[in-house]
């Protein structure tokens, strides 16, 4: 299975603070101009390419101790007799310790890195999120 991974760091959480106004005939769906906020979040996400599944968690913080928990989670999302090959930026998180490790201890798990400033490499993913709503 091919899973290309981005991340999406310090989107912010937004809530309108008044109900959307629906669509009517002749006229297209309002709302309004403010909003309250309720900080930031950050998006950890891998695109299936075969299908166009989406696996994706959000998560308070952007540290490699998050990016961790998110491999868990492909992990648990992934079939145990496929091979799993990441292509992921150079992002530092990414090569840390606690990540290398973990993926030393998963044989069937190989990372293929993107050169540096050739993230659009990984293109389909950043506008799939957006058709998706995730961003």
């Amino acid at each position: 299975m091919v899973l290309c991974v981005d991340e999406k760091s310090q989107i912010q959480a937004l809530d309108r603070s008044q109900p959307m106004l629906p669509m009517r005939p002749g006229q297209p769906a309002r709302r309004s101009h403010d909003y309250t906020r309720h900080g930031t979040t950050s998006l950890f996400a891998a695109l299936d390419i075969a299908t166009g599944r989406v696996i994706g968690e959000c998560y308070p913080r952007h540290r490699a101790a998050e990016f961790r928990k998110f491999l868990d989670e492909i992990e648990a999302n992934v079939p145990r007799d496929l091979d799993v090959h990441l292509v992921m930026d150079n992002y530092a998180t990414y090569k840390t310790p606690l990540i290398r490790n973990w993926l030393l201890r998963r044989p069937r798990w190989q990372v293929h890195l993107t050169p540096t400033s050739s993230s659009w490499l990984c293109g389909p993913l950043p506008g799939c999120l957006d058709f998706l709503g995730f961003l």
